[in-house]
């Protein structure tokens, strides 16, 4: 499925030439608000594939985040909302990825409010960067950011399994935690920098590279906050 519409998306894969498929740490309990997280946007995702374009523009525009007219209710529903598969796709990914693990650490409903306060921290930063723009921002992948980031600060030492594109093959190699995620960020922060130069009000969307910068700084920055101290202890193999 294309985008559809005119929405600024974000996508937690955009750029980075590596599929992140697993990590090396098992998570000790069972993630059920990971899990209920992509439940909810699964349910939201299939409900926008019964729409039609104009249908869903109109969904786009009440529900998702607009920096010019934006709202506290807007920027909790913004984060459940897709542009298209790959969008959906990317971003459910990671979070199944990395998300037990934050919130093994966390506990569920400290991580449950991480993910809301980072995905809002995330919008807020964008709509500096864009005050005026009318174009709606959707996607999860600002609060994902913020998990990305707590879990960089919280397991530095971890290995990811990934899928690396070297010539024309796929290979499957242990990526260090720190190089892919530290990889993603610096590639956020580059491309944000680049998009000042764009016309704020413009009527084409993109990639919000400034939420995902925000979301990711906040994750970063809010685990002494919400971090478990009884939890940090974590049984793994690795060198």
């Amino acid at each position: 499925m294309p985008p559809r519409g005119s929405g600024q998306c974000s996508s937690a894969t955009i750029l980075l030439p590596m599929i992140p498929l697993r990590d090396v740490i098992p998570s000790r309990t069972t993630p059920v608000v990971t899990i209920g997280l992509i439940l909810v946007n699964t349910a939201v995702f299939v409900y926008e594939l019964t729409l039609g374009d104009r249908e869903f523009a109109l969904f786009l525009r009440s529900h998702g985040l607009v920096p010019a007219s934006a709202s506290p209710l807007t920027a909790i529903t913004s984060m459940f909302i897709h542009g298209g598969l790959l969008h959906f796709g990317g971003n459910m990914l990671y979070l199944w990825i990395f998300g037990d693990n934050v919130e093994d650490r966390m506990g569920h409903d400290r991580f449950l409010v991480f993910y809301l306060v980072c995905g809002t921290a995330a919008a807020a930063l964008q709509m500096l960067a864009s005050p005026q723009s009318r174009i709606p921002m959707v996607g999860a992948s600002g609060a994902i950011a913020g998990v990305l980031g707590a879990y960089l600060v919280m397991f530095p030492r971890s290995r990811v399994l990934t899928l690396v594109p070297i010539v024309f093959f796929f290979h499957i190699v242990e990526v260090p935690a720190l190089l892919l995620l530290g990889l993603w960020f610096v590639l956020q922060l580059l491309l944000g920098v680049s998009a000042l130069s764009a016309t704020a009000t413009s009527d084409v969307g993109g990639v919000a590279f400034w939420a995902h910068t925000g979301g990711f700084v906040a994750g970063m920055a809010l685990v002494p906050l919400f971090r478990r101290r009884e939890r940090d202890r974590v049984e793994w193999w690795g060198a």
